[in-house]
């Protein structure tokens, strides 16, 4: 399927899919009748924000073996760990796959994307284009440095939590329970619903 954008611009997410990720999708056509869902969530504070969301779920939209079914509302959040007023604040949102990749294949596409919106890895809490941030994957539970699942503090974050909550207001966090409850527990200060802006479903 073919990402939109606005007319006159290039799409920065067309890229080679890796590949490693072809043969895997390859390898799992025998399985396209069982594919499994994956939880993602969205993250941008510089450039504009809005678009940069869309553009990576056109992109994984836009990736063999993996469809969009679902994309939650838009919030906007305080940096963590910084300063305040030192970053500009970010819009998170969350999107639910099916996907016939395997978690380590879903990794690499995402950080393929990321790179083609530019994400810079220099500091550990700093400003960022974009991140793809794998929040759970069916229901394993694996703690692979590589890729640890569910996302190790995917439980303690409102900017994951209420969006996910609210495109899904019965998700489960495998190994944590209720995505209801855990938001229960985490503060939402500095974690804002923007119902003046919307992300689209890919068509």
């Amino acid at each position: 399927m073919t990402a939109s954008f606005t007319e006159g611009q290039s799409d920065p997410t067309v890229q080679p899919v890796p590949a490693s990720v072809v043969e895997k999708v390859d390898a799992a056509d025998t399985t396209l009748h069982n594919p499994q869902r994956a939880v993602i969530s969205l993250g941008s504070n510089l450039g504009n924000r809005l678009e940069t969301l869309q553009g990576a779920i056109d992109a994984l939209e836009d990736t063999p073996g993996v469809r969009v079914k679902g994309v939650s509302p838009v919030y906007e959040t305080e940096p963590w760990g910084v300063a305040p007023g030192s970053q500009p604040s970010y819009f998170n949102a969350v999107v639910v796959l099916k996907t016939t990749l395997p978690p380590s294949s879903l990794l690499e596409r995402g950080q393929a994307v990321e790179e083609a919106f530019h994400r810079v890895r220099d500091e550990r809490w700093g400003p960022r284009t974009l991140d793809v941030d794998i929040v759970a994957y069916a229901d394993v539970v694996s703690d692979d440095p590589a890729l640890t699942l569910p996302h190790p503090r995917a439980h303690e974050r409102a900017f994951v939590l209420a969006p996910w909550h609210d495109l899904d207001p019965e998700a489960r966090l495998p190994g944590r329970g209720a995505v209801a409850d855990l938001l229960s527990t985490v503060t939402r200060e500095g974690v804002t619903a923007r119902g003046d802006l919307e992300l689209r479903l890919p068509e």
